[in-house]
């Protein structure tokens, strides 16, 4: 089967749904409950969108099949532009609101089968899994959530040292076909999904009775004992003139429990070994690769912003104020720094050890630790330039209710109509203001993780050696041309 369509994911998922609860029910249809239909029907839209750009969207794989290309593998420099360019067009369907479209995670596994050669080290069988379930995966176009963490308990002992064993996702069995997981781990964004990807965070400490919670395996969303328990949603409803971005981009977050889930042995690609867990992002590409697919979000978040700020100080007449001017440019270098990463890293693309071509990682690695602070700004701006206009707007029922007219003559702006000015002020207001704009908020902060605890990891990953060496060459260098005495100048 080559690169699915969106009407083919629909079908895939009422024919195969998993088990999912919000709001204290199950949701048994996905395509048509009001709350979750939006992010259904977007995913679908990016499947559709693959196949109206298949130069640049689709890729032939080693076999000669038509795959999507974010499941692709790449050899050369072009595959990597061609690679940023379909991840550009998915995220900016999003308008850069879906941190986990399906591309994410696409890198991911793409990054593990090229990397096979370090699950083998383990198990030869991991990597061999690696590449079957890539090629399941691939050829079938399936869509993934995944899961890292352990629940939210008690943060100052670990994951095997809490009251309860089985809190955070364990091996509870280990068989000659596989392996029973118990537990409950987070978080799941998108749980509305045909697979899930659970892997350990790097966070595992390197006691044996750690052992237990290091794995890393893929299963069916819907495989039996496998449930997730949703947030409340932020879409509100499912009208999207009043929400527009959350009734379309609500990703939704999740528990995943495991009741006691089977996972068979082919599934497999990580297995109680700590140190091996702890470096499987870095050592196989993954980080890079997932890396790469986000910086591009990034680019699409920074320049919807920009584009829609330009828009609100057209309407309401603003651009000839100084603080204005300043505002716009801050967005317009927030934009900009991204796409230079992006430029740089495609730039400084390398062959990696298994003969996987990877962007560089030091300007994603920026980028990564750059957004999250940069991110809260943007929308701030947001917030200035809208003011009172955000929280004033009327609804699309007041539009046709008795006060129509009124409406009509009093949202007005200097540049637009009422039926104009509306819908671009409850845009910006879903992207800065509202519940949907919060958890974007809080979501980007901890996109990678805890930004403290990411700072401390690139220090200790990116020594500053050269830069070091150089103050100490110009420390040397003043010193032979000081007179010691006198601390002048020596001629």
């Amino acid at each position: 089967m080559p690169a699915r369509k969106g009407a083919d994911f629909l079908k895939h998922l009422r024919d195969n749904p998993p088990e999912i609860y919000h709001r204290g029910e199950r949701i048994q249809d996905f395509t048509t409950h009001p709350e979750f239909r939006g992010h259904a029907h977007s995913l679908a839209a990016l499947y559709d969108l693959q196949w109206q750009h298949p130069e640049f969207m689709l890729a032939k794989d080693e076999s000669g099949d038509t795959i999507a290309r974010s499941y692709f593998i790449p050899k050369t420099a072009e595959d990597i532009r061609l690679m940023s360019k379909c991840l550009l067009k998915n995220a900016e369907f999003t308008c850069g609101m879906m941190g986990r479209s399906p591309d994410y995670l696409n890198r991911a596994m793409a990054s593990y089968a090229g990397g096979w050669k370090y699950l083998a080290e383990q198990d030869p069988r991991f990597g061999e899994n690696a590449k079957t379930l890539h090629k399941r995966l691939s050829h079938n176009d399936l869509c993934m959530t995944h899961t890292l963490i352990n629940p939210q308990a008690n943060r100052a002992v670990s994951v095997a040292a809490q009251k309860d064993p089985y809190l955070g996702a364990r091996v509870k069995e280990e068989r000659a076909d596989g392996l029973v997981i118990r537990g409950a781990r987070m978080l799941a964004t998108a749980p509305v999904s045909d697979e899930i990807m659970v892997f350990p965070s790097t966070l595992l400490t390197s006691n044996p009775e750690d052992a237990p919670y290091a794995f890393g395996f893929c299963i069916p969303s819907a495989t039996k004992g496998l449930k997730f328990l949703c947030r409340e949603t932020v879409s509100y409803n499912p009208n999207g003139y009043d929400h527009p971005l959350g009734a379309r981009f609500e990703e939704q977050d999740a528990v995943v429990i495991f009741d006691d889930v089977f996972v068979p042995w082919e599934n497999v690609l990580l297995y109680r070994n700590v140190d091996v867990c702890n470096r499987a992002y870095a050592a196989s590409g993954a980080v890079v690769h997932m890396s790469h697919q986000v910086v591009c979000k990034n680019i699409a978040k920074s320049e919807f912003l920009l584009g829609l700020a330009s828009l609100m100080v057209d309407s309401i007449g603003i651009e000839q104020f100084q603080h204005v001017h300043e505002k716009l440019a801050e967005l317009w270098v927030a934009h900009e720094t991204q796409k230079a990463f992006l430029r740089a890293a495609e730039a400084d693309c390398h062959l990696d050890e298994y003969g996987v071509m990877r962007p560089a990682w030091d300007p994603l690695d920026a980028a990564r630790n750059l957004f999250p602070r940069t991110y809260p700004r943007l929308v701030q701006i947001i917030q200035q330039l809208g003011a009172s206009g955000l929280v004033a707007m009327p609804t699309h029922e007041d539009l046709n209710g008795p006060l129509k007219e009124e409406i009509k003559k009093y949202y007005q702006s200097a540049r637009m109509e009422a039926h104009d000015r509306i819908p671009l002020f409850r845009l910006a207001w879903d992207a800065a203001v509202s519940a949907f704009a919060t958890r974007q908020a809080l979501y980007e902060y901890f996109f990678f993780g805890d930004p403290v605890r990411m700072a401390g990891a690139l220090v200790k990953s990116h020594p500053p050696k050269a830069a070091m060496d150089k103050v100490r060459h110009f420390l040397e260098k003043m010193r032979d041309e000081l007179d010691g005495d006198t601390g002048e100048l020596v001629p």
